[in-house]
């Protein structure tokens, strides 16, 4: 049997990997795909009659308008404004203002300012640095892309081969026609669609159905987890040829740790990091004969 507190001691504080801080890919394409705007609009830097120049070059390039709101590090195609004449909802995918309320978006916004006086060089630099920015606040997103990317990486290790004896992002009904279950009893009787992160076939044609995820913060979602996962095993139990799988990490359990204590008694097949270093899917995979646990 395994002791809780010495499991939980080996938790990790972070799951980051080289490209955990910043995703430069994703940054290059966001960039690239509004480039010519960018360059176009780059005609404008240091001009001494900039808010004539800006309307004749939206009057000529109208599309140009599109990348006016990742100027100012918003994504929204919509902006909204209000000051002493009233309230303004700016459109810049189409056009719903006048060219001469845009250009007065444009300076009231200080993005003339920030080219009239050369502050800048280069507009596509300029927006490659926002992209960086605003990419930081995918990190917490990424922590469980980065936690299911690992789970993925080991399963690789153990043997097995994707789509052929490991599957990503299969549902219960799914898993019932593939390999002829009856998971009625953690389905509702067919009523939830559930769907896993992973699952794979074991030497003698067990099917393990595994969620992963990581959470290196505390918040009210780990005690949901904990009791949803434990709600899942105790159903689990008895289908014959099936086993629920939890991989999870991250020293934010340390702040819901009795609810995931009742899960680790529970649930026989719980593993974090360390585990996995250890060996555990290979393990589970080559695991001769299961007896299911009574509750």
């Amino acid at each position: 049997m395994r002791d809780f507190k010495q499991w939980l001691s080996t938790m990790k504080d972070s799951v980051a990997t080289w490209t955990y801080y910043t995703d430069f890919n994703k940054v290059y394409e966001n960039v690239s795909k509004i480039k010519v705007e960018l360059n176009i609009l780059n005609s404008l830097i240091g001009s001494k009659t900039i808010e004539d120049d800006f309307k004749k070059l939206v009057q000529e390039y109208p599309n140009v308008i599109r990348v006016i709101p990742i100027l100012l590090a918003k994504r929204e195609n919509e902006i909204k404004v209000q000051d002493a004449e009233g309230n303004y909802v700016f459109n810049f995918i189409k056009m719903n203002y006048s060219i001469d309320q845009y250009a007065l978006f444009m300076k009231n916004s200080g993005l003339f300012e920030l080219l009239q006086n050369h502050i800048i060089n280069n507009l596509v630099d300029y927006v490659l640095g926002i992209e960086v920015g605003m990419d930081t606040n995918g990190r917490k997103n990424r922590s469980g892309h980065v936690m299911e990317d690992l789970i993925e990486s080991y399963l690789i290790k153990a043997g097995l081969t994707k789509n052929k004896t490991y599957f990503t992002q299969m549902r219960i009904s799914e898993i019932e026609r593939k390999f002829k279950l009856d998971l009625s009893s953690i389905s509702n009787e067919g009523k939830t669609e559930k769907r896993f992160d992973f699952v794979f076939i074991g030497a003698l044609g067990d099917v393990f159905a595994c969620e992963c995820n990581f959470y290196s913060g505390g918040g009210s979602k780990l005690n949901e987890t904990a009791r949803s996962y434990k709600t899942l095993a105790l159903e689990a139990k008895y289908i014959k040829k099936f086993h629920f799988v939890w991989f999870t990490d991250g020293t934010g359990w340390n702040q819901a740790k009795h609810n995931l204590e009742e899960t680790f008694d529970i649930l026989d097949d719980i593993y974090n990091l360390n585990d996995l270093n250890n060996g555990c899917i290979k393990n589970l995979v080559d695991s001769i004969g299961f007896i299911k646990k009574k509750i």
